[in-house]
C-alpha cells in the first residue's frame, strides 16, 4: 500500500510516544540501532594506598555509605561507618517475622510466619537488569537473585469509572486500549501532513506492524481481538472473544494511564529482587565491612578543619567523637538542620532545598494463595481507589501462604500516614475487596510502612527535576566537594532518586573524585 502523505521517523516515533508510551519508543529506536546499549557498571578504579594511611568517616549504613565504605576499604582506606539506626540499608528494608518497624508514633513487629518465602520488601521491591551497579555488587557480593513478575496481563484492572467498578483482566483492558491507539495510529500514517518521507516500502511495513499492533482489521479498524481472552470456551470447546469495550468506555477509565505505561522507564526491562529479601544486599556489603560498622550511633556534629574532619556521635550511652581525613555523609539532608555542623552557610542553605517525597505501603499475610486460583503467578492489580496497587509474589509458588502487598502509594502518601494502624487496615480491606469478594477473610497479620512516619528516615526519596538554573545550581553545589574533605552522597545527590542504582552511583561519582585528590597528591609527594 501506499500512504497519501509521507511522514518523517521523527514524527512517527512521536506519534508512537503520544500513543503508546516511551516502551513503544524505545522498541523500535533500540531496534534500528538508534539508541546506544546499556551503561557499563561505574565502579571506579581507585588507587591502592599500600600502606599509606587514611582515615575515612562514613554517615550512614545506606546503600551509599555501604558501597562507599567497601570501595574505600578494598583501597586501604581506614574506614568507620556511623548509622544511627538499629540496621543497615535505609529505604533498603525487608520485613520478616519479628522485624520492627520503626515508624515514630506507630511501631509494629511484624508477626508473619517464620518461613523463609513470607517477607515483604517495604522499600526498594525492584532490580531492573539496566541497573549494572547493583547487579555488579550482587554478583561480587554473592546474593543471589530471582526474576520479579512486574506486568502480568492475567492480574486485574479496578475502576470506578468503568464497568460498574467491577475489576476485569489486565489483557481485556489493555488490548481494548491498544485496538483503538493502533487505529489512530494508521488514520494519522495516512492522513497526516509530513514531509522528509518514508519509502512506500518502508511505509506499508510500518503500516503492518500497525496493523498486528492493535489487531486491526484488513481496513485498518479495530473490532475487538481474542487477545482480551476468551469469555467463553477452552482448548477443545468453542470460543467466544469478550465483547469490545467502547473506547468512549475506555476514556472514562483513571486506570488507563497504568495499563499503558506499567512496563515503561525502569521497569520496562527485566526486573529482578534478592533471594529472601532485598536487605540481602545491604546485608552482603555488611557481612564484608562488619568490622568497621556501627549501629545505634547518633551523629550530633560534624566540624571541618585543617586537618581534616571531625564527627562527634553519640553511642552506648557515651558522647565519642572520631578524627578523619575524609567524610562521606548520606545522612538525609532534612536531619542536617539538627546536626551542629560549620559547612559553609551557601551550601547548608542549598541542603535545605531538597523535597522528600512521600509513599506508603501495606502488606497482608495471606491465609492462602488465592491469587494462583484466580491463574494470577505475580505481578500487579492496578486500581483507581487509594490503595492503588495489589502486588502478588512470584515466589513461593504453590506453598499455602503468602505475603500480598495491600497498598503502595508512591507520589502521595501523606492521607494515608495521617491515619491510625486500625484506619489504615481497613482502608487496605474494603479497597481489596472491590477487586477479590472475599479478601477480608483471605488475609491476616497486617502491616504498614508510612516512610515519613519512618525512624531515621522521615521520609521517602528526594525530589529532584533540575529544570531551573538555580535548581541545577543547587545540584552541583551539593553533589561538590566542601574543601576537599567532604561530600554529600546517597540518591538524594541523584538526578534519579528511588532506586539502589542512584545511591551506588553517587558513591562512585564521589569516590572518583576523591581518587583523583588522591593521585594528584602522591603525584606530588
Amino acid at each position: 500500500m501506499s500512504v497519501s502523505k509521507p511522514v518523517t521517523r521523527r514524527e512517527f516515533l512521536n506519534l508512537i510516544a503520544a500513543a503508546g508510551g516511551t516502551a513503544a519508543v524505545l522498541g523500535i529506536t533500540g531496534a534500528l540501532g538508534m539508541i546506544p546499549s546499556s551503561a557499563q557498571a561505574s565502579v571506579p578504579d581507585l588507587m591502592q594506598l599500600n600502606g599509606r594511611k587514611k582515615k575515612v568517616v562514613i554517615l550512614g549504613a545506606g546503600i551509599a555509605g555501604l558501597t562507599t565504605a567497601y570501595e574505600l576499604i578494598k583501597a586501604g582506606y581506614d574506614c568507620t561507618v556511623l548509622e544511627a539506626s538499629h540496621r543497615a540499608g535505609g529505604r533498603v528494608f525487608t520485613v520478616r517475622a519479628g522485624t520492627l518497624i520503626d515508624e515514630i508514633g506507630n511501631p509494629q513487629y511484624c508477626e508473619f510466619d517464620d518461613e523463609p518465602h513470607l517477607y515483604f520488601n517495604a522499600g526498594a521491591a525492584r532490580i531492573p537488569s539496566t541497573h549494572t551497579n547493583v547487579l555488579h555488587y550482587c554478583k561480587e557480593l554473592g546474593v543471589e537473585l530471582e526474576m520479579f513478575i512486574n506486568e502480568n496481563k492475567a492480574a486485574w484492572i479496578q475502576d470506578d469509572n468503568i464497568l460498574g467498578g467491577k475489576p476485569i483482566r489486565n489483557r481485556e483492558l489493555s488490548t481494548n486500549v491498544r485496538g483503538f491507539m493502533a487505529e489512530l495510529m494508521a488514520k494519522a500514517m495516512q492522513d497526516g501532513d509530513m514531509d522528509q518521507p518514508f519509502s512506500n516500502d518502508e511505509a506499508e511495513i510500518i503500516m503492518g506492524l500497525i496493523r498486528s499492533f492493535g489487531d486491526l482489521d484488513s481496513n485498518f479498524k479495530y473490532k475487538g481481538s481474542d487477545r482480551a481472552g476468551y469469555a467463553s470456551g477452552d482448548y477443545v470447546t468453542h470460543t467466544a472473544q469478550f465483547e469490545m469495550i467502547q473506547i468512549r468506555d475506555l476514556l472514562k477509565a483513571n486506570a488507563l494511564r497504568n495499563v499503558v505505561t506499567d512496563n515503561e522507564g525502569e521497569t520496562g526491562p527485566m526486573l529482578m529482587q534478592a533471594v529472601g529479601g532485598n536487605d540481602h544486599i545491604p546485608y552482603g556489603f555488611v557481612n564484608k565491612i562488619k568490622d568497621h560498622v556501627k549501629f545505634r550511633a547518633m551523629v550530633t556534629a560534624i566540624e571541618l578543619n585543617d586537618k581534616g574532619v571531625t564527627v562527634q556521635y553519640d553511642y552506648d550511652g557515651q558522647r565519642l567523637s572520631i578524627d578523619a581525613d575524609y567524610c562521606f555523609n548520606s545522612i538525609p539532608t532534612h536531619f542536617m538542620a539538627g546536626i551542629k555542623h560549620n559547612l559553609p552557610a551557601g551550601y547548608a542553605k542549598d541542603m535545605k532545598y531538597i523535597r522528600r517525597g512521600t509513599a506508603m505501603k501495606g502488606a497482608f499475610q495471606a491465609k492462602e494463595r488465592f491469587w494462583e486460583k484466580e491463574g494470577i503467578y505475580g505481578g500487579i492489580t492496578w486500581t483507581n481507589q487509594p490503595i492503588r496497587q495489589i502486588w502478588y509474589p512470584a515466589h513461593g509458588i504453590h506453598k499455602q501462604k503468602g505475603v500480598i502487598l495491600a497498598a503502595y502509594d508512591y507520589g502521595n502518601g501523606m492521607p494515608y500516614t495521617r491515619m491510625t494502624q486500625e484506619e489504615r487496615i481497613e482502608m487496605m480491606l474494603a479497597q481489596g475487596e472491590k477487586v477479590h469478594p472475599n479478601y477480608r477473610q483471605m488475609v491476616e497479620k497486617p502491616i504498614t510502612i508510612a516512610w515519613h512516619r519512618m525512624n531515621h528516615m522521615l521520609g521517602c526519596s528526594a525530589r529532584w527535576r533540575v529544570e531551573t538554573p538555580e535548581e541545577q545550581r543547587i545540584f552541583a553545589t551539593l553533589q561538590a566537594p566542601v574543601d576537599g574533605k567532604y561530600w554529600c552522597i546517597g540518591d538524594q545527590i541523584s538526578h534519579h532518586t528511588a532506586w539502589m542504582e542512584s545511591a551506588m552511583q553517587s558513591a562512585h561519582f564521589a569516590l572518583a573524585e576523591l581518587d583523583r585528590r588522591v593521585r594528584a597528591e602522591a603525584a606530588s609527594a
